[in-house]
């Protein structure tokens, strides 16, 4: 099954959790501005507005972004793409945490002056009045939880924020739960959508963090659908990486990914692929899709080729049989609790 750019058309999902509906697939662009290692920008201004173009023209309306990408070029970048278009038609997410200037600790985190300050920023980048989601890009331990929970309900209030998000690394459900009754319990605006970690290989949050979702009715948005490119089919178990690859430089890419577990879900990966004349990316993203708690997949692509590739996933419809074959080829890290 080959899907055609033309063909692809995106439909609306609901976000849980909010009055919201998001496009099946979200648009990710943490390379828009992304400086290497060799100083060179993965993702220029010319190529990150046809990205974004034929987002748009496979009926993409989820864009999301955060105020560290490119150093806020990023969100300069997808401001002036808004400008010759209709706002309203898009629903944007942007999120705050990590430190904008050395030697300031208050310039970090999610403490009330850093995300006022940042808020107020990146919405002049974005060129635009507010933000349909603002996450907070990690968990601030350093910041009481009744002070976070009550600066963004202030945002909300104002009109510069719709929607709270929580974008996390490791699964953390209890804090999320804990803040969220707080602010209940006080009426003020609670989290509800989650964006994790969460592909194939990486099932960390299949557990409490999962299912707490589930049983709130919160939205869960992952990041790293294709697992930094090792489920896009792109390694071979029995092949050297070349000396000048990142990922050979890399050993901690080395040890998480290219482990005999993971290319053994690659294997069940490539046998579902040649049965429905996918590619491998397309397929992982498809289970990701089907799986029950997953509201949409965030995808990124440094062309408009892969892009485009990626966005015909959500026309693959997988079996109940292949899914289970998917899931099972490893196991998940809380099996059997």
């Amino acid at each position: 099954m080959t899907t055609t750019p033309d063909e692809i058309d995106l439909e609306f999902v609901k976000l849980d959790g909010t009055g919201l509906h998001t496009s099946e697939l979200q648009f990710g662009t943490w390379r828009f501005g992304k400086e290497n290692e060799a100083g060179e920008i993965e993702i220029g201004e010319e190529r990150a507005h046809e990205l974004l173009d034929a987002y748009a023209d496979a009926g993409g309306r989820y864009v999301d972004t955060a105020d560290v990408y490119g150093g806020g070029t990023c969100e300069e970048w997808i401001g002036d793409w808004l400008d010759g278009r209709d706002r309203e038609r898009y629903t944007i997410a942007s999120k705050i945490y990590w430190q904008i200037r050395d030697g300031d600790p208050n310039s970090r985190g999610t403490n009330r002056k850093n995300l006022r300050h940042r808020l107020d920023a990146l919405l002049d980048r974005l060129g635009t009045d507010y933000v349909d989601v603002l996450y907070i890009h990690r968990w601030d331990d350093e910041t009481d939880a009744r002070e976070l929970m009550k600066t963004l309900n202030g945002f909300v209030e104002s009109g510069k924020v719709h929607y709270l998000g929580a974008s996390t690394h490791r699964p953390n459900a209890w804090k999320v739960a804990r803040a969220n009754e707080m602010a209940r319990a006080e009426g003020w605006e609670p989290f509800t959508v989650l964006q994790p970690r969460y592909n194939l290989v990486d099932r960390e949050i299949e557990g409490d963090y999962l299912e707490f979702a589930r049983q709130r009715n919160l939205a869960v948005c992952p990041w790293s659908p294709l697992g930094q490119g090792f489920l896009t089919g792109k390694y071979d178990r029995d092949e050297d990486l070349p000396e000048e690859s990142k990922v050979a430089a890399s050993s901690r890419f080395r040890d998480a990914y290219l482990t005999e577990e993971n290319f053994d879900v690659h294997d069940e990966l490539d046998a579902v692929a040649a049965e429905v004349d996918a590619s491998p990316a397309q397929v992982a993203l498809a289970w990701l899709s089907h799986r029950n708690g997953v509201t949409a997949p965030i995808v990124g692509a440094r062309t408009v080729d892969q892009l485009e590739e990626n966005l015909a996933a959500a026309s693959i419809d997988l079996s109940d049989e292949q899914v289970d074959r998917l899931t099972e080829a490893k196991a998940s890290p809380y099996e059997g609790l």
